[in-house]
Parts: C-alpha cells; sequence; structure tokens
C-alpha cells in the first residue's frame, strides 16, 4: 500500500497545545475521536472542511498542520497511466 502524499502535524500540536487530547480536539473541531485517531496515525486525511476546523483549533492555518508531498503524489502516479482520480493523464 502507497503512503499518502498528505502528511500531518496534528499530534505536534496537540502536544504543544497543552496537551491536548485527541477527544478536546475532536470536539474543537466537530469531528469524532476515532477521526483524529486515524488522522495523526496518518491512515485518514481529512477533507477540507474538517482540516480547516482542525488547523483553527489550533489558531494555525491549514498549510501549518497539514503538508502535500508532491515528489510523493508525483511517484505514485508514474506507470500507472492515470492520473490521481483514475482520469487519464
Amino acid at each position: 500500500m502507497a503512503k499518502s502524499p498528505i502528511s500531518n502535524r496534528v499530534r505536534e500540536f496537540r502536544f504543544h497545545s497543552g496537551e491536548m487530547t485527541q477527544q478536546e480536539l475532536a470536539d474543537r473541531a466537530s469531528v469524532t475521536r476515532q477521526t483524529i485517531v486515524a488522522i495523526e496515525k496518518k491512515s485518514y486525511s481529512p477533507s477540507l472542511e474538517p482540516a480547516f476546523r482542525i488547523a483553527r483549533a489550533f489558531g494555525r492555518t491549514v498549510e501549518d498542520v497539514f503538508s502535500f508531498d508532491e515528489d510523493r503524489h508525483e511517484n505514485q502516479s508514474v506507470g500507472t497511466g492515470k492520473g490521481t482520480k483514475g482520469e487519464p493523464k
């Protein structure tokens, strides 16, 4: 299974926010604790709305919390003959 080109610093920001719990962040961002767990494990990348809410819970921008590795994204697409959504290149 290929690693997601999206990484995050959610755990780091929780720690630097007074060791905020996953549940506290979930409540502030209006998502479930399980969503926060999955994001921290990098097994799930949130859509824009929850990503903005998570970032704002830390007083940060989306780009501070989440990042997109274009090189990793490009390497995943190479040789498949398809773009990121299964569309022809």
